[in-house]
């Protein structure tokens, strides 16, 4: 067989052993990016398994914050000027006439801890096994000037799940962060559009992991967007909380 006719002839799962095995060859810890990677892959890696309790993110929803009303006012301006362009808007539109806003307001920022919030940071976890790397949306870190101690990751701005899944990009990230601080467990979410998803990962073992994904949050809806607020500014003065002990 020639190598067009090989190339005609290839699967992505011959592929994917070819790969596997080359690198083998050439001792070469294979390299996966959180932008490419898949369930299929982090099953290969890890024990991990999705569990649906939404028993877990009681502490964290059911929080006693209560919004000021120029907050409140603030997010009904946001919903009245988006929401109909909203589903149409490319991730960086998304991003900077909507998101970002709201991180802005929180305000993930404190100069004494010191901690704030990183956009497209290099985040690399590296086992004699694998390694992964890559470029995070965005995370709160310890530290000023480079994230030292990651806290708490968004895996954002995606228009579409068929175009691109944030879930398994985004629990890479929290299974590199629980393992590059010594964590048991970390909190992060996801957006496709105007919906959020917040999420909760444990480690329960070695390479082995436990997440939980919680309802559905329509952004366009000011109850919810007003609870996802609210479960931002937990996030906030939970890693306050943790950086005093």
């Amino acid at each position: 067989m020639d190598i067009q006719n090989l190339i005609d002839n290839l699967t992505p799962e011959s592929l994917e052993k070819i790969n596997d095995a080359f690198a083998k060859k050439q001792n070469k810890i294979p390299t996966y990016y959180y932008s490419q990677i898949t369930f299929k892959d982090l099953k290969k890696l890890f024990d991990i398994k999705n569990h649906t309790n939404f028993d877990i993110f009681d502490i964290w929803f059911n929080n006693n914050i209560e919004l000021k009303s120029d907050d409140v006012q603030f997010l009904i301006d946001l919903i009245r000027n988006h929401e109909i362009l909203i589903d149409s808007y490319k991730e960086e539109d998304l991003k900077v006439k909507f998101i970002t806003p709201i991180l802005n307001r929180i305000q993930f920022l404190d100069l004494n801890i010191p901690f704030r919030d990183f956009y497209e940071e290099q985040l690399t976890y590296k086992t004699d096994h694998f390694i992964l790397t890559g470029v995070t949306d965005f995370l709160i870190s310890k530290g000023l000037e480079f994230p030292d101690e990651p806290y708490f990751f968004i895996q954002e701005f995606k228009k579409s799940i068929k175009n691109d899944d944030p879930r398994p990009q985004l629990l890479a990230e929290l299974i590199s962060a629980v393992e590059l601080n010594h964590f048991s467990s970390m909190k992060g979410a996801y957006i496709v559009g105007a919906v959020w998803h917040f999420v909760i990962l444990e480690k329960i073992g070695t390479n082995k992991y436990q997440y939980f994904i919680s309802k559905l949050f329509n952004a366009t809806n000011i109850e919810d967007l007003k609870s996802i607020y609210q479960n931002l500014l937990f996030v906030k003065n939970e890693i306050i909380e943790i950086t005093k002990e």
